[in-house]
């Protein structure tokens, strides 16, 4: 079978250049394929009916918390809290039976909603779920047997932060990178088969550095690979192969809560906070990251921002913005649907909105153009903060307990 395709060219994802293998169509880790939230082109429809998609099934059972689902062929898999437990589930996408469950720590509590934050990375037969109080387990796809465990704060003496363990962990070639923001490491990269500790990264000028929400990101910088992500205290980049700390950049930083995946595109990192700070466009190095610019034109607070055609899309606080990638103008700003996520497949923007609102745009820089849009009925009284995922055909979205799996694909 293919590897995995996206973008027009129809590039391949391949295990020699350090990234995980997989099918077409598969959304295998936060974001998708590529940790950029496009999803592989699936041909999909380019109009809903007015109620929406078809509903292929609803699936009650998932537990508490805003993890999103990770899938690789007919397999997905989630995080939830259910009773006293935090659990990683397993089920088919072609009904949403539950193939398997496997508890990996105790109970997450929080007053902005309890339970698990990350969504679980799968590579090859193998599923990575990190909880919300650092407990990070390595488990069979198959069978939901756990591999190897440990809690990476209690490991790296690091404490949690203020809303919960939020990132998904990165699989690249045979290392699996979590960030503890502990005494020990801000970063750290694991053998993926054991769990073995292969190097602890952090900034030598600072004591400790708390992780922020962000989840990391591989790239590459003149033929170097980087691991790059958004702590509590600002960007920061660690050389791949030993963690050697390489940069750090603090001005998009905010002092709360540092949310949005970093976005590589064009030899090029972009980073977005809010809480009135902003974004920043930086081109890193082996030695430092240089500044493109900075500006306030999109102050991003959780749902994460899309490229497309030399533009990026995104919410900047509550208002769905467009901005020009090389110079951070911007193009123009629309209500949408309301403040939520972002993703692109095949060409148009799935926003969903943390009102349970749902909306497919054309990713233009000339204005919003909405084409569909429908509300999700649900009855949870928390934010629908679980970010939407596109895979074989079917868009997927989860509000708690909750998960709908939709028919998009065209006929």
């Amino acid at each position: 079978m293919n590897l995995l395709c996206r973008g027009p060219l129809v590039t391949l994802m391949i295990l020699m250049s350090g990234l995980m293998a997989f099918l077409v169509g598969d959304w295998p880790q936060h974001r998708g394929p590529a940790r950029d939230a496009i999803a592989a082109p699936q041909r999909l429809l380019a109009a809903w009916p007015a109620d929406g998609p078809p509903l292929m099934w609803k699936q009650g059972g998932n537990g508490v918390g805003y993890s999103g689902p990770a899938i690789v062929g007919n397999r997905l898999v989630l995080l939830g809290m259910v009773g006293d437990k935090e659990v990683v589930i397993a089920r088919s996408l072609a009904d949403g039976g539950e193939v398997w469950r496997t508890t990996i720590g105790p109970v997450y509590h929080n007053d902005f909603g309890d339970g698990p934050r990350s969504t679980p990375t799968i590579d090859g037969a193998w599923v990575y779920a990190l909880g919300a109080s650092g407990d990070l387990a390595c488990l069979s796809l198959a069978t939901g047997t756990v591999r190897w465990q440990m809690n990476i704060l209690q490991t790296f003496e690091g404490e949690n932060i203020t809303w919960g363990i939020s990132e998904s962990p990165l699989v690249v070639g045979a290392r699996i990178f979590v960030t503890p923001g502990g005494r020990r490491a801000t970063m750290v990269a694991l053998d993926k088969e054991s769990g073995k500790v292969l190097w602890q990264g952090k900034d030598p000028g600072r004591e400790i550095e708390p992780a922020g929400y962000a989840s990391p990101i591989a790239i590459t910088v003149d033929g170097e690979e980087q691991v790059t992500t958004f702590t509590s205290q600002g960007a920061v980049g660690f050389r791949l192969a030993d963690g050697a700390f390489l940069w750090r950049y603090d001005q998009v930083a905010n002092g709360t809560a540092n949310i949005a995946t970093p976005l590589w595109q064009g030899g090029k990192l972009f980073f977005t906070s809010d809480y009135g700070t902003g974004c920043a466009l930086l081109e890193p190095s082996g030695s430092g990251a240089k500044e493109v610019y900075f500006n306030k034109n999109l102050k991003n607070h959780h749902g994460g921002v899309v490229a497309n055609g030399g533009y990026v899309y995104g919410f900047d606080a509550s208002v769905l913005t467009c901005l020009e990638l090389e110079t951070g103008a911007v193009q123009w700003r629309h209500r949408s649907v309301g403040k939520g996520s972002v993703a692109l497949a095949d060409g148009l923007l799935y926003l969903f909105s943390e009102n349970g609102v749902v909306g497919l745009a054309r990713p233009v820089p000339s204005g919003y153009e909405e084409i569909s849009r429908f509300t999700l009925e649900s009855k949870s009284n928390q934010k629908t903060w679980t970010h939407p995922v596109l895979a074989h055909g079917r868009l997927l979205l989860r509000d708690q307990d909750q998960l709908w799996c939709f028919d998009v694909a065209a006929r």
